[in-house]
Formats: structure tokens, sequence, C-alpha cells
């Protein structure tokens, strides 16, 4: 609803675009060489072939680990919740700490999560730093506003939106 996943894939296609030579639509940027981009953004299952959700989602996890080097970029969105909250928390740890890790990989990662223990990471491990979507709350309302800030939130908006979409006559919200 805030637009992080957006966010995360316009800077893949923007990364790939220069890699390409490419036009890129910023005033500046300073983009490396990036040798791969990885994803892991929205779910999707294999049930003809006996795999859930979850297992896809690990088992990408998994490639983009044994696969990525440091010169690679890797999308990771909502990495864990597909099993219990404590499985999904430390598998999301576990994966940031493993890609932070410039001995294992330490590439350009961004790495959206619900989970807000994940904050308390950039202040114990190199190389990580937080950043929201900002939001503007006027009362019981909210407003995304589409825009980047540093620094981590301990807030989740999932019942506001449900509000906005159950206030939507169509229940396509267009905010």
């Amino acid at each position: 609803m805030a637009g992080k996943s957006t966010y995360m894939r316009q800077v893949a296609i923007i990364t790939l675009m220069a890699q390409v030579g490419s036009f890129v639509p910023a005033i500046s940027a300073k983009i490396g060489i990036v040798d791969k981009i990885f994803t892991r953004v929205g779910a999707s299952d294999d049930l003809s072939s006996g795999q859930s959700t979850f297992m896809v989602e690990m088992m990408e996890v998994s490639n983009i680990l044994k696969e990525a080097t440091s010169n690679s970029l890797v999308i990771l969105d909502e990495i864990g919740r597909g099993t219990s909250t404590y499985d999904g928390l430390s598998i999301a740890w576990a994966v940031a700490e493993y890609i932070a890790d410039k001995s294992k990989i330490g590439c350009k990662t961004l790495f959206a999560t619900h989970y807000h223990e994940l904050i308390d990471m950039a202040e114990k491990t190199e190389g990580i730093k937080n950043f929201s979507i900002a939001v503007k709350e006027k009362g019981e309302d909210i407003i995304f506003l589409r825009k980047i800030i540093e620094g981590g939130t301990d807030e989740s908006y999932g019942i506001h939106v449900a509000k906005l979409a159950r206030s939507s006559k169509t229940g396509n919200y267009k905010g």
C-alpha cells in the first residue's frame, strides 16, 4: 500500500538500465557494476509438483544465497512470512546477516520486512541501514507519502489499509 515493493522493483529496473548504458531517470546516480540481479518479491506456488508458496520462497532464497556475489543486487520482499512468526523472523534475520557479511556475500541489497525486530540489526551489523516509507498520521487516518526516509519504524498499518479497502465502494482503493 505504501509502495515499498514498487520502489524496490524500480531500483532493480534502473540498475539494469544503467548496466546496459541506457538513460536512467534521475538527476544523478552512482551505480557500480552489477553482475547479477536477484529478486524474491511476491507469492507463488508450484502445487502441481507439491511445493507450497513457502517452499518456493525458501528454494528461491537458497538459490540467491548460493549464487549472489559481492557485485550482485538482491531484492528481497517479506522473507519468512509463510511460516510461524518466530520461524519467519529467525529466517529473515539469518538471511539478512548472511547477505550483509562481506566474507559471505556483502552485496547491495534491499530487504523489505514487517519484522520490526530486524531494525536493531543496523546497530549491530556493519553495512545495514534502515529506511522506511514516510507516513502522515492525521487523527485515525493515514496518508502514505510515497517518500523513502532514513530510519526504521515500529508502526504497521495493516488495520488502516483494511479499513481503507472496506470503505472503498468498489474494493479497489486508488489513494
